[in-house]
């Protein structure tokens, strides 16, 4: 793995770690109030996603705290889009 890769590699862990994951799970505490998602959530989701997307390689070649915290990114937006889903048929 080039250092180019493994500077990414923290970049990705600590964007992730301290911006992603924080907010994903502040906007999993306001759908399980049974609120909506607003602009700002879902432009947030279109950015998570577009980078996760993006940025998959290099997971696939990093160690397991990464491919840990991505998991957990991939598993928070799949419960947050359902949990949404759900949220808007109640209404």
């Amino acid at each position: 793995m080039s250092d180019k890769d493994k500077a990414m590699i923290e970049v990705l862990l600590k964007r992730m770690d301290k911006q992603r994951l924080p907010r994903l799970i502040d906007i999993r505490e306001k759908l399980e109030q049974d609120q909506k998602l607003d602009s700002y959530d879902l432009e947030f989701l279109d950015e998570v996603l577009n980078d996760t997307r993006k940025n998959e390689h290099y997971v696939k070649n990093a160690d397991d705290d990464l491919k840990t915290l991505f998991m957990k990114v991939v598993s928070l937006y799949k419960e947050i889009m359902e949990k949404a889903l759900e949220n808007e048929k109640k209404s």
